[in-house]
């Protein structure tokens, strides 16, 4: 019998071809990461000096390692020395510092001016309501201090008769001793203005309630400022009409307080900015 050859297998051999790209791949991202690294911190000349190598290593074929050296050389030059890092961060926490400080301050200091200002409100208070109450006139003036300023209520009826918008002349002094409560040092801004009901007017000279409240801000504001130590333009009119009721309109005695003329003092500090 004749032997059967044995057939023998022949290895395959492994095709490591791909190596020598791949290689080259790694090699250029490590070049890539090198530049992008050294030119963070470096100046022009040696930003010139890592542009050539670069173009090298892409262009040329060198190793990235030739170029070590360069690494080498970004070192005292361009590094930033901690304790001058340290310093500039001491120094920008220290601006930061300040800049709240003097935010603080300044809101102190509004707090305090509004807080002056109020005790200041507290005494024209005092003062008018002095004047009130000498002058038997509890039923027709009353203040109140709100956040708007310090009010002064007139009841319409003690100014002006039914439907007019002249001041009676019986009242003319009344209004004469209010201006005298509103001379202020440094003067302070003044609101006049004018309410009535919601009943129709039927009046040939107003018509609708809006003007004839209009009006009689106006005229009363007249008189006040007829004061020589009260400067105009200090003093503003507003009508109301009867879109600002402080009762109810249903009643007698409600229309009564909606018909009414206000004072309103305004404070000296705003409540937004204090000026420094």
């Amino acid at each position: 019998m004749s032997r059967r050859r044995k057939k023998h297998k022949h290895e395959e051999h492994v095709d490591e071809s791909w190596l020598l790209p791949y290689a080259d791949l790694l090699t250029l991202l490590l070049a890539l990461f090198i530049v992008l690294f050294a030119s963070s911190s470096v100046n022009e000349a040696k930003f010139q000096q890592m542009s050539q190598v670069f173009n090298d290593i892409f262009t040329g074929g060198e190793n990235v390692l030739d170029y070590a050296s360069l690494i080498e050389e970004n070192d005292e030059e361009d590094q930033i020395d901690p304790v001058d890092g340290a310093n500039e961060t001491d120094m920008e926490l220290t601006e930061a510092e300040q800049t709240v400080q003097e935010i603080l301050d300044v809101q102190a200091e509004r707090d305090s001016a509004i807080a002056r200002d109020q005790e200041e409100l507290k005494e024209i208070q005092r003062a008018i309501n002095e004047y009130i109450s000498k002058n038997n006139l509890n039923d027709q003036f009353a203040t109140q201090l709100t956040d708007e300023g310090l009010l002064l209520t007139i009841r319409d009826n003690v100014l002006f008769a039914s439907g007019s918008a002249t001041v009676q002349a019986s009242y003319s002094g009344a209004a004469e001793e209010v201006a005298q409560l509103l001379e202020f040092d440094p003067p302070r801004n003044v609101i006049i203005s004018g309410h009535t009901d919601n009943v129709p007017i039927g009046s040939a000279d107003f018509s609708s309630n809006w003007e004839l409240s209009v009006m009689r801000a106006v005229n009363f504001m007249k008189l006040v400022i007829n004061n020589p130590n009260l400067d105009p333009q200090w003093f503003s009119a507003k009508g109301f009409g009867e879109y600002q009721p402080i009762a109810s309109n249903d009643s007698e005695s409600g229309r009564a307080q909606n018909r009414r003329v206000e004072i309103l003092i305004l404070p000296k500090v705003s409540s937004d900015v204090v000026s420094r």
